[in-house]
């Protein structure tokens, strides 16, 4: 058989039919095959992408002049495609872990999945650790505050406007009762500093020495009562007395007036919020902010992705990030508006009984339901746990159907 080469032959020409007629669609039958008038063979087709040898042949297609011919269109041949099924590439991504960008642009969604689901757990953890650090920062000083330090203030002011009563009685002609009450109310004042825990041990032994000297002072008060009045004796009692109360130094009130500053020093520091607490409350509302966004991103990447409009787990997420940095900032806000107002209060000389009694009863209302406040600090743990639960449930659904879904 010889090969075709395209030349005139026998027949053919304007007048006569062709000497092979071609099926429909060009298709002139199987490469090597005689024609149906047993004429010579016919060429092999070329496959797409294979340059064509005569005139008028572009690369992956038939030529112009082939009757019926179709657009260009690659259609990978069954050897093909249990090639492609089989290749290096295919067999990789299938051992690549999940979380792992497969090499040749393959899917991303197992590792985009992987890399949000550490991003929502890592700032979860961090927020949680933030917020609990941040909020023991304020309430934790709250407590001691209504206590301890508030009530020690006012127990040393009672006992100092006690002791200036007495004072006042000391140069009565004879024993008195109100003397005698004024004593008795300023050794309970500091029998209840004491019980506040003053200053530490120091301060325990200072109120042990100051409450030996309001006995010597009584007893010298009393002994020139007895005295007749205006003789020397007397004189010298009082004297004595009115030294032991006032001296400058080591006297009752001076002894009692230092304790009163170390207090109102103890509660200035209670009550500040200082660099440190606003540092820590700028980052906690700034990994909020952070983790905010992360579940609205991903909220976003959820619905592009697969489709679902909403994902429950990362909206309860979401709302409950959204309540729980809500109620703290309120409840630290309570709190330190309560402590700024006791603060402002125990730091102005009180110099009657109604001030202190009144100054009592305003520092217990504004210190008030703050130990509530203060033992939530455990359920910002408890808080922390959940949410990072939450966006665990939201995400392991799509991050498992990715590690086990069948290549």
């Amino acid at each position: 058989m010889t090969a075709d080469t395209g030349a005139a032959r026998p027949g053919d020409g304007p007048g006569g039919p062709p000497r092979h007629p071609r099926r429909p669609g060009g298709d002139t039958g199987a490469p090597g095959w005689p024609g149906p008038a047993g004429g010579h063979p016919r060429e092999a087709p070329r496959t797409a992408g294979t340059p064509g040898t005569g005139p008028g042949h572009a690369a992956g297609g038939p030529g112009p002049g082939v009757p019926g011919a179709a657009p260009a269109a690659h259609r990978a041949s069954p050897a093909d495609r249990r090639s492609r099924a089989g290749s290096p590439l295919r067999r990789l991504r299938r051992l690549l872990p999940p979380g792992r960008r497969a090499p040749g642009g393959g899917s991303t969604t197992a590792h985009d999945l992987a890399v949000r689901h550490r991003l929502l757990l890592t700032l979860s953890a961090l927020l949680t650790l933030s917020l609990f650090l941040s909020y023991e920062g304020v309430h934790g000083d709250a407590n001691p505050l209504r206590t301890s330090s508030a009530p020690a203030v006012l127990s040393i002011d009672t006992a100092l406007y006690a002791l200036g009563q007495a004072q006042r009685d000391a140069g009565a002609a004879a024993p008195t009762s109100d003397f005698q009450k004024q004593i008795s109310v300023a050794a309970q004042s500091l029998a209840a500093a004491a019980g506040d825990d003053v200053g530490g041990t120091a301060g325990r032994q200072a109120l042990q020495t100051v409450a030996g000297l309001i006995t010597v002072y009584a007893v010298k008060v009393q002994q020139a009562q007895l005295q007749p009045a205006g003789s020397v004796l007397r004189e010298a009692y009082l004297s004595y007395a009115t030294s032991v109360l006032t001296e400058q130094g080591s006297g009752v009130q001076a002894r009692l007036k230092a304790l009163q500053r170390q207090e109102r020093g103890a509660v200035r520091r209670q009550t500040s919020f200082g660099p440190l607490l606003w540092l820590g409350w700028t980052v906690t509302l700034l990994l909020a902010l952070a983790l905010a966004a992360a579940l609205l991103e991903t909220q976003l990447f959820l619905r592009r992705r697969f489709r679902r409009r909403y994902n429950r787990g990362l909206l309860a997420a979401g709302a409950l990030l959204a309540a729980g940095i809500a109620a703290t900032l309120l409840f630290t806000a309570w709190t330190h508006q309560g402590m700024a107002h006791t603060r402002d209060l125990l730091d102005r000389e009180l110099t009657s009984g109604p001030l202190i009694t009144g100054a009592g009863r305003d520092t217990a209302s504004y210190l008030a339901d703050t130990g509530f406040r203060a033992s939530a600090a455990v359920w910002i743990l408890v808080g922390g746990i959940l949410l990072m639960a939450l966006a665990e449930t939201g995400l392991r659904r799509h991050i498992d159907d990715y590690r086990f879904r069948p290549r």
